[in-house]
């Protein structure tokens, strides 16, 4: 049987690529504020910041694969997955804004209590939304370079929200500390309802194929063994994992490193702006390289490209200037386009070979372990962060900081997260599916869709 290409509308591809817009938005700006917000603003000790945030990732753990469960097998008019993206858009920009308000609490229990409740409540609103928006991806098309191109519409749809989040809240904002908590309230105000906008988008602008809701769904026990015994799922997931944590790590100590090593803070916006504009430009190579080779050795490339990027700016003196800092930026925001796109785009591929092997479905679980593994990344790195600063005698607001904290920083921008991106291009070697093997898969399966294989 030959194996027709699908090919998706502009439109289909725009509607739902811009529902990312608003989700990195959002999400941005907790990686990059949430910390110092905490320390430098609410006045948090590192210490307790890093528990807040750990609890609020962990509790995921469990919500995650429950959410994609549901989803699974959730039947209705509007779908499996976009009902979610429907009821969940007002009650996640609610708890958001929480987020970002300093409660009439004076102890730092009584604080640490409240930020970690508010992130519990954020980041499972956050799970209902985007959870189910995720995993439209496989359900939009089968094709593999359709998936790879629909990948990077989001992307460049993610890049834009992260750098709206990189270079507008702090331009508003001004400095971080405790005089900013009114402005930096109204921003988080402001951003939580703007990042919902881009999912009403979504819901409007994109449909589920009404095949995947009418097929039998498995049981929960079912579905998480499907994971397991997916050995393509589990080697993207490890990819995706590794990348994103890394990425975690240094957009997370980045507004330190500009502050207090640098000595560059006025420069934050030209330097984000720089490194996002990088990588939205270097979508299309990233993309022309997966089709021209395949996504397992595009993204050896670029966690090699980005692992090299990054550890020289993590070795950068304030004497080199900040003519040296852009140039670095540019080739950290290159190398950032390549892990962005080539590992969300390895993860769909995965279910047709789950579909091969069981003959069901499991969309909803695969993407919402994949994304409980990205909250274990987050309720590691960010607190891993945050007990570095403590560890190595970090002082909120000090004009200097000890040379512990400077290198402690230092290694945290490059050193660190280039480690989790070499352990991530070997878990690349591994992985099974090649464009070859993909295509053979899909051939497999129309066979039995048209009653051709016996």
């Amino acid at each position: 049987m030959i194996n027709v290409k699908e090919t998706l509308s502009r439109r289909t591809k725009l509607m739902y690529g811009v529902g990312d817009a608003g989700i990195n938005l959002a999400d941005t700006m907790v990686g990059l504020l949430f910390a110092i917000f905490l320390t430098d603003v609410v006045g948090l000790r590192p210490g307790l910041a890093a528990l807040v945030v750990f609890i609020g990732r962990t509790f995921d753990y469990v919500n995650d694969p429950l959410i994609g469960y549901l989803s699974d097998r959730t039947r209705s008019r509007w779908g499996r997955r976009r009902p979610f993206i429907l009821f969940g858009m007002l009650p996640f920009a609610l708890a958001y804004t929480l987020l970002w308000w300093i409660p009439p609490i004076t102890t730092q229990t009584g604080l640490a209590v409240y930020y970690g409740l508010a992130f519990v409540l954020y980041d499972t609103l956050a799970t209902i939304l985007y959870m189910p928006y995720f995993a439209l991806t496989p359900e939009l098309t089968s094709d593999y370079d359709e998936r790879t191109s629909l990948t990077t519409y989001r992307m460049v749809f993610s890049i834009l929200g992260a750098m709206i989040a990189f270079v507008v809240p702090l331009a508003i904002i001004g400095t971080m500390n405790a005089e900013s908590a009114r402005r930096i309230m109204g921003v988080g105000a402001g951003v939580a309802f703007i990042s919902i906008l881009p999912m009403l988008a979504v819901f409007l602008g994109t449909r589920e194929k009404a095949k995947y809701q009418e097929q039998k769904q498995p049981d929960l026990k079912e579905s998480i063994l499907a994971a397991i015994k997916n050995k393509p799922f589990l080697y993207a997931a490890g990819i995706f994992l590794l990348g994103l944590t890394a990425l975690d790590i240094t957009q997370s100590t980045l507004l330190y490193f500009l502050k207090y090593h640098l000595q560059l803070e006025e420069n934050y916006d030209l330097v984000f702006g720089l490194l996002f504009v990088a990588a939205l430009v270097s979508f299309p190579f990233w993309n022309w390289v997966a089709n021209r080779w395949d996504k397992k050795r595009a993204v050896i490339f670029g966690m090699l490209f980005l692992a090299a990027a990054i550890i020289m700016m993590g070795f950068m003196r304030p004497e080199w200037g900040l003519p040296v800092l852009l140039i670095l930026s540019a080739f950290v925001g290159v190398g950032l386009g390549a892990v962005q796109v080539l590992t969300w785009a390895m993860i769909p591929d995965a279910v047709e070979w789950d579909e091969l092997q069981t003959g069901q479905r499991h969309e909803g679980m695969f993407y919402s372990l994949v994304q409980t593994l990205r909250k274990v990344g987050s309720s590691l790195s960010l607190p891993f962060v945050l007990l570095m600063l403590e560890w190595t005698g970090y002082v909120a607001n000090a004009p200097t900081q000890p040379r512990s904290t400077i290198i402690g920083i230092q290694s945290l921008i490059g050193p660190i997260p280039a480690i989790f991106l070499l352990i991530g291009i070997f878990f690349a070697t591994r992985y099974p599916l090649d464009r070859k093997h993909f295509a053979e898969i899909r051939a497999e399966l129309g066979k039995r869709q048209t009653g051709e294989a016996e």
